[in-house]
């Protein structure tokens, strides 16, 4: 009889299986949501949130690329919208849903990366610039508002083995290519290999290429400066107030240009629980939430509804929030596709490998 009642209750799908159970599993940025609001987004739909974190925008293309399946929304950062299009990798949203959409500032709508937002909304945005540990870097008088400080030989012969870069070959590429003076998103072979020749001539006096712990090696003390993101140089620093080290995390732009990222919610065409994934970006759509992110991540949010819960003190924060002056300076990387991605891959090999 037992028999008879489970075959009547899978045919009327009534049994649920473990794929069904309300769980959204997220794949993100580390450290770039708060705990406060994973926690308030479960309390509020009655659902558990898993987590899974990238380093670089490479790493995540490739792992959903090779197959990987599971994940109901990602982060990526605008240049790795059409290849995940392209590939058929999103599913579009479903606006009628997502009812905070009006929240966003118009300025962050319709992007180059994808017309009409009919894969992605965005999150927060972030610079790409250089951390460090301010008592080390005034005893030692480096100048740290240019990218000499980590492509320097002359420079970085005073912290040598104390200077992590990103392993990410965009940002480290984009970063020299700035410090040669040409744009973040050149393509001229002459420009890739003058940036590549001065990525090989600092790499000796760098200590690693770190995408994931450098907050807390910053933290430690271990390393005096960092290339990363502005976010996690926010949350070193007030991980070392809270150690109560004698040192603080400073960061601040680069005087030849920063990239500034605009990460943007998608959802995967194999999402296991789509439902979940619209109220999770509708959720983070609404200006208090969004706010988190700012307050208590460090990001500078897209959100218009955002603004009249940001800190007073986040909004002066120039590398949270630039200055009209300094926007002018930022770059947005491009998608690579084809030849030009196989030439950078083959140069990041090249700097890898590079004794």
């Amino acid at each position: 009889m037992k028999k008879v009642l489970l075959a009547l209750m899978l045919a009327a799908g009534t049994v649920h299986t473990a794929q069904a159970e309300d769980v959204l599993h997220l794949y993100n940025w580390n450290n770039y949501i708060a705990p406060e609001t994973v926690k308030n987004f479960e309390k509020s739909c009655k659902c558990r949130v898993v987590q899974d974190y990238y380093g670089a925008m490479e790493e995540m293309l490739a792992k959903l690329a090779a197959g990987a399946k599971g994940y109901d929304v990602v982060i990526p950062t605008g240049f790795a919208i059409p290849p995940m299009i392209k590939q058929n990798l999103l599913q579009p949203l479903d606006k009628s849903k997502l009812a905070n959409a009006k929240n966003v500032s118009p300025a962050f709508m319709n992007t180059q990366f994808d017309q009409g937002n009919k894969y992605s909304l965005p999150y927060s945005f972030s610079t790409t610039l250089v951390g460090y540990n301010d008592k080390k870097i005034k005893e030692l008088g480096i100048n740290p508002s240019s990218w000499a400080i980590i492509f320097d030989p002359a420079v970085l012969a005073k912290i040598k083995g104390k200077v992590t870069v990103l392993d990410d070959s965009r940002e480290v590429f984009a970063a020299a290519l700035m410090y040669n003076g040409y744009s973040a998103n050149s393509t001229k072979p002459e420009e890739w290999k003058k940036a590549q020749a001065t990525i090989i001539k600092a790499k000796p006096f760098w200590a690693a290429f770190n995408g994931q712990s450098y907050i807390k090696e910053l933290t430690l003390g271990n390393i005096w400066v960092a290339h990363g993101y502005s976010s996690d140089m926010f949350q070193a620093n007030i991980d070392a107030k809270a150690a109560k080290r004698n040192f603080g995390v400073a960061y601040g732009l680069q005087k030849e240009g920063n990239t500034l990222s605009l990460d943007s919610m998608v959802v995967l065409k194999t999402a296991p629980r789509p439902d979940l994934a619209a109220k999770f970006v509708n959720f983070m759509l609404d200006g208090k939430n969004a706010s988190e992110l700012t307050n208590m991540i460090g990001t500078g949010t897209p959100n218009a509804a955002a603004a009249p819960f940001v800190k007073p003190e986040m909004k002066q924060n120039s590398a949270v929030f630039p200055s009209a002056e300094q926007m002018k300076k930022l770059q947005q990387l491009t998608a690579l596709e084809g030849k030009a991605l196989r030439d950078l891959n083959r140069m990041w090999t090249q700097v890898k490998t590079a004794k």
